[in-house]
């Protein structure tokens, strides 16, 4: 789960020593515009962006803290009629940035980079043009560099993603197909979210898992990382007037209790990484404005929450489903090198109560039962009871309980 878990964050605004707790992985969105400007035949003083930013002290920095460090070049915000010579230009900048912080370069701070973050102004014909320009130039200037597409979609291109089309014909260019979903149940004006175990939810998981079916036919051996999803979670009602004026966010309970079982229900897929969108908020209420896992950079319960799942789970790999009954019961396994097995169970509903519930087919002694904490301190232990049929009884609800066995299950 530590290779799994990612953060976005953003360049100079993002602490890394902060949020290490939570994730290992951190994507970035990496404005192409502060390195070329407006002139994109003339390349930055490397590693000197041309408005300054220094990007060795920036990933220089994170690098310290062992981030993981996935660069999501935002190509798209300078104007596709200012790329003079669209395809040269994009092969020049491509190289000189692999060649200057890429795996085998000559700084060695950036793990992956994405070809574009939401291109949705560009044309699908116009965004392949950029992809294989780009993609090209960086495989040949570093191989171990991780190419990432920007956000697809397996049917049409829309105002935030691009097609598959884009890439299909050179699964030779890229290493990752990239996805943004999130667990959204309206969208405007309202933007309401739900947990993401909900049925009603018609796109969340459903659109992840045909983007797995689509590599698993024309891309096999590609991996597949949701780089965006989350929830907004704002101590303040949505303002009077204006876009947000019918805004539904989610308790800062909710945001904790529901990005810990999105992670769980993710591992669970054929899915590679999952980011969590965002680091830090300033408590404004709107679309993607308060998904913060710190609010002014003090953690909110979610920090919390994901901090411990990450301590009780890190070295551990997603197993199997165990349980999974729909509005009742869903239980998951996770298998640690030493032996260790940890099960972890909660109520896949979106209502506030618990439940009696019995486990069984497990073996080996339970060391600990910890309830997924809201606050900083040691995670409460989970009274249980030991059944005559040798399972274990436990109140469960909407905040997942982890149970760690000393001895590997079968």
């Amino acid at each position: 789960m530590a290779e799994f878990i990612g953060i976005n964050g953003h360049t100079v605004q993002f602490q890394p020593k902060l949020y290490r707790r939570v994730a290992g992985m951190v994507r970035d969105y990496h404005p192409v515009e502060w390195d070329l400007g407006l002139e994109t035949a003339v390349l930055p003083p490397f590693p000197q962006a041309k408005n300054g930013v220094d990007w060795s002290r920036v990933y220089g920095s994170w690098q310290r803290e062992r981030w993981n460090v996935d660069a999501c070049l935002m190509f798209e915000t300078i104007p596709l009629p200012k790329w003079k010579e669209l395809e040269a230009n994009a092969r020049a900048y491509g190289a000189a940035f692999a060649r200057e912080f890429g795996r085998s370069g000559k700084r060695k701070l950036v793990d992956s980079v994405e070809i574009g973050n939401e291109p949705g102004k560009w044309s699908d014909g116009d965004y392949t043009r950029m992809f294989r320009a780009m993609a090209a130039s960086i495989r040949a200037a570093d191989p171990q560099l991780k190419i990432v597409t920007c956000n697809l979609a397996t049917g049409k291109g829309g105002d935030y993603e691009k097609s598959v089309a884009c890439v299909a014909e050179t699964p030779e260019l890229f290493d990752v197909l990239n996805i943004h979903s999130y667990p959204q149940l309206e969208g405007w004006p309202t933007w309401r979210r739900s947990f993401p175990e909900d049925p009603r939810l018609g796109r969340f998981l459903p659109d992840l898992l045909d983007l797995c079916q689509w590599r698993d036919t024309h891309a096999p051996g590609k991996a597949v990382w949701l780089t965006e999803f989350g929830y907004d979670s704002s101590t303040k009602p949505a303002p009077p007037g204006g876009e947000a004026a019918k805004w539904v966010g989610v308790t800062d309970v909710q945001q904790a209790q529901w990005l810990v079982r999105s992670l769980l229900v993710l591992s669970a897929l054929p899915v590679d990484r999952a980011y969590i969108y965002f680091f830090n908020d300033e408590d404004q209420p709107g679309l993607h404005a308060s998904s913060g896992l710190t609010r002014h950079f003090a953690p909110k319960p979610a920090f919390h929450a994901v901090a411990h799942l990450q301590q009780v789970l890190g070295e551990s790999r997603f197993s199997r489903i165990i349980t999974n009954e729909p509005g009742r019961l869903r239980v998951q396994e996770y298998r640690a090198q030493g032996g260790k097995t940890i099960w972890v169970a909660w109520s896949p509903t979106g209502v506030d109560k618990t439940a009696q519930a019995t486990l069984t087919g497990f073996s080996g002694k339970l060391l600990t039962v910890q309830q997924m904490p809201l606050a900083a301190g040691s995670a409460a232990e989970v009274s249980v009871s030991r059944e005559t049929s040798g399972g274990i009884s436990l109140m469960v609800g909407e905040s997942p309980v982890y149970l760690v066995f000393e001895k590997r299950g079968e």
